[in-house]
């Protein structure tokens, strides 16, 4: 398979697609922003840019799909400019967005119907394991179209895994999110308390990041917290839209989770006071640190 089309071009799926190209796919893209689709023409050399669904995916033979929200989700793959009413039979089509279980099921479910092959493919790494190509990628779907697929997902990661049936990328995903509210949130924490008690910052990090308590928050957001960086690698709002669906499938599991209700609770305060729009880093502020 050569033939790839990519649907949304964020901050982590620029250079997802870039990858692609690099790897010597035939990659067209679909944004909304004219200016994101002249970015994927200058610097990723992408020339197959469109302004429609429709043109992006009339010749693929995979389909990529990484957007915000799960209504986004819906409206590309079932709107009738989407993927579905323009795609051909046999086509394998990948949502690496991270959204609802309960969505990946009935994608699978309704392109099943329509003779497609639906993945859910949600990723993990952040903004610096899309620019290095190093991410996980955590796949729900048929064996058979994971292993179709292993070519184009390796261009991207380095982590594939196959997690089972449809759905279950997802809830591998969200999984991973409760894990990383606590962890997140404890590196916070414990900057904020070595601040307050006249410690040496970067001395402490440098002291415990290599012990039982390194991860790869401390290595790669604790220094931004430090430096006071909250450039977005990954958004709030979108953490905070993730959190609430991990909240809600363990409720609905029959989990109560007070870790991770606690986090969603301080990012949630941080959306309230104007900080969506920065990073996860930025849970920094909710200690009065800047």
């Amino acid at each position: 398979m050569k033939k790839v089309a990519w649907i949304g071009a964020g901050v982590m799926g620029r250079p997802m697609a870039g990858h692609l190209q690099a790897h010597g796919f035939d990659v067209s893209v679909y944004a909304r922003k004219p200016e994101v689709l002249e970015t994927m023409k200058t610097q990723y050399g992408i020339e197959k840019c469109y302004s429609t669904i429709k043109e992006a995916v009339a010749d693929a033979e995979v389909v990529f799909v990484m957007v915000g929200y799960p209504k986004d989700v819906e409206e590309v793959f079932l709107s009738d400019d989407g993927i579905f009413a323009n795609v051909k039979p046999g086509t394998y089509v990948v949502d690496m967005t991270t959204s609802s279980p309960s969505l990946a099921v009935r994608l699978y479910e309704l392109g099943k119907e329509k003779g497609l092959h639906v993945m859910d493919a949600p990723v993990s790494g952040g903004d610096s394991g899309a620019k290095a190509g190093t991410l996980s990628i955590m796949v729900g779907g048929d064996r058979e179209a994971f292993d179709a697929c292993q070519d184009v997902f390796a261009a991207m990661g380095t982590n594939i895994i196959y997690e089972g049936g449809a759905g279950k990328g997802q809830h591998t995903k969200m999984a991973n999110q409760i894990a990383l509210a606590g962890a997140v949130a404890s590196v916070s924490e414990a900057i904020a308390y070595a601040r307050r008690t006249g410690l040496d910052v970067e001395t402490m990090l440098a002291s415990i990041s290599k012990g039982a308590a390194g991860s790869w928050q401390m290595t790669n957001n604790a220094p931004k917290m430090v430096a006071g960086d909250m450039a977005p690698g990954f958004f709030i709002k979108h953490f905070i839209k993730d959190m609430a669906i991990a909240d809600e499938e363990a409720k609905a599991a029959g989990l109560t989770m007070p870790v991770l209700e606690e986090v969603l609770e301080m990012y949630r305060e941080l959306d309230r006071r104007g900080e969506g729009d920065l990073g996860t880093q930025a849970v920094i502020h909710y200690f009065g640190e800047k």
